[in-house]
């Protein structure tokens, strides 16, 4: 499976962004899928979940109420929607796979940039 990330850029503050990642599988609902960021100087933090069925999600306390992750299985792609973005979310955003139940996201895409200006 390869993952490609899209729809990063540089916006302002209070602005909005969605981020896309399409799986190259034919049995894209086989994973669980999640985003990751980065910013300069930190470690990778776990951003948002989304389960195989899309009926399961989770997000990082940082971006709860303000980013959506939804997935379209038939499309074989992953979104991020964020809203009311602040500059600490400036980073590499990247999408990740887990086959189903596992946990394990060991499949990673090559990451996008996203860039909040105050």
């Amino acid at each position: 499976v390869q993952l490609v990330e899209s729809g990063g850029g540089l916006v302002q503050a209070g602005d909005s962004l969605r981020l896309s990642c399409v799986a190259s599988t034919r049995t894209f609902d086989d994973y669980d899928m999640a985003w990751f960021r980065q910013a300069p100087g930190k470690e990778r933090e776990f951003v948002a979940r989304i389960n195989w069925s899309g009926f399961s999600q989770s997000y990082a306390d940082s971006v709860k109420g303000r980013f959506t992750t939804s997935r379209d299985n038939l499309k074989n792609t992953l979104y991020l929607t964020m809203n009311n973005l602040r500059p600490e979310d400036t980073a590499i955003y990247y999408c990740a796979a887990s086959v189903r139940f596992t946990n394990e996201f060991d499949i990673w895409g090559q990451g996008t940039q996203v860039t909040i200006s105050s």
